[in-house]
């Protein structure tokens, strides 16, 4: 999953894009309000995370002008601050969740997840199709045991168990779970497709491709 990382503090921005790199997110990282501003405006995620007190523009006014435009991508608010009316006004002005300085990276790596969940439809930890399961802790279970999968594979395949039933077309994966700093194309898609198919192929989950729709994960038992 694609994430939007915004913060002024560059040693613990990144501190932050390494351990959600290794948690499978893709990750843009940027210390600005103006450089959020600009990726939200020209890029798809599916989670941003901002500190409120940046230069430029701060995170408040940032997700004020996203929410202005009519973009519902989750949001959660990072700061120094740990008043009750900090809080308020960020929820007021839109934000999904707050987390007060300092916290644990296990927590931040829950709440984002819960955060792509509920944007997705998705309320219970557990996620399920036929034989494959996700659970909110991240990692995949085909009947019942681990499912060995590199980073980009777990990222596409967590695209397509949140979207699971419904296609998802190449580019919108691609853009899901590649950085800026990523040197691919969306033809890439098409060989992590292949080994995940590869992976699933003795159980009763496939992925299959819908011509000009894109992929979808679907179950061959009608039961699911």
């Amino acid at each position: 999953m694609r994430l939007l990382l915004a913060e002024d503090n560059r040693e613990l921005a990144h501190w932050l894009e390494k351990a959600l790199i290794q948690a499978g997110f893709a990750v843009d990282c940027v210390f600005d309000g103006h450089a959020a501003d600009h990726l939200l405006q020209n890029e798809r995620y599916a989670v941003a995370v901002m500190d409120i007190g940046m230069p430029r523009m701060d995170g408040l006014e940032v997700l004020q002008r996203l929410r202005k435009r009519g973009q519902t991508l989750p949001v959660l608010l990072l700061t120094a601050h740990s008043a009750v009316s900090d809080r308020v006004k960020g929820l007021n002005t839109g934000a999904d969740d707050y987390l007060p300085k300092p916290f644990e990276l296990e927590e931040l790596d829950a709440r984002l997840r819960a955060l792509v969940r509920r944007s997705e439809g998705q309320i219970h930890e557990q996620q399920q199709l036929g034989q494959l399961g996700l659970h909110d802790d991240g990692y995949f279970l085909l009947e019942n045991k681990p499912l060995a999968l590199t980073p980009r594979e777990h990222a596409i395949l967590t695209v397509l168990m949140y979207r699971r039933t419904r296609p998802v077309p190449k580019q919108q994966l691609f853009e899901q779970v590649f950085s800026l700093s990523d040197e691919a194309s969306p033809e890439s898609i098409e060989l992590y497709i292949h080994r995940l198919r590869k992976k699933l192929a003795s159980s009763n989950v496939q992925i299959t491709t819908l011509r000009g729709l894109g992929y979808v994960l679907e179950c061959s038992d009608a039961n699911h």
